[in-house]
């Protein structure tokens, strides 16, 4: 069971969600699909269902909350955590490690199909690498904070939460890149 504070840090994670992606929340933001949206919904929340797992699985036990917590103060939190994701993804992608490793993913794409557009390849590899890097800043750098131990991670169970996380992750990056650039299957 998690306490008050980890049912509260979970809430305004899966509002920051938004703010990492889109800036606002994603019922604010115009597409032509309404479908996409729904898809981005289902897999967020199937994604804060496996980071409450993940929370239970390491002890997560975040300072207590003295004041009352209302849903402008959540937004407010929402919005400030997913600035800071943001920043310190865009830290990390602009680094030589992480460059290698889009250079990496980059030869891989083309190989597979040489006639793709590589300026749009790039910048779709860049963009996606770094939204995955501030959700994972977001719901695993506070959390390693904020917990007793990680080691059940390395356990069985741990893995298989930790592989699920990560699926989620990938297919959430991709809604919202298909939510930010209008991009539906029948293109």
């Amino acid at each position: 069971m998690l306490s008050k504070e980890s049912k509260i840090r979970v809430l305004e994670n899966f509002y920051a969600l938004d703010y990492v992606f889109f800036g606002r929340p994603v019922k604010n933001v115009d597409m032509c699909c309404p479908l996409v949206k729904e898809e981005y919904l289902s897999v967020k929340g199937a994604l804060m269902s496996v980071y409450v797992e993940m929370l239970k699985l390491v002890g997560h036990n975040p300072d207590s909350v003295q004041e009352s917590i209302d849903g402008k103060n959540l937004m407010a939190q929402a919005r400030d955590t997913a600035t800071m994701a943001r920043e310190n993804a865009q830290k990390i992608v602009s680094s030589q490690k992480a460059r290698d490793t889009i250079k990496g993913m980059l030869k891989e794409e083309l190989q597979k199909d040489p006639k793709t557009d590589v300026t749009e390849l790039v910048e779709k590899t860049i963009r996606a690498k770094a939204f995955g890097l501030a959700v994972d800043n977001l719901l695993i750098a506070r959390s390693i904070k904020e917990s007793k131990s990680f080691k059940k991670l390395d356990e069985w169970e741990g893995r298989i939460v930790e592989d699920s996380y990560k699926i989620l992750r990938d297919n959430l990056v991709e809604a919202a890149y298909m939510i930010l650039y209008d991009e539906t299957e029948t293109e």
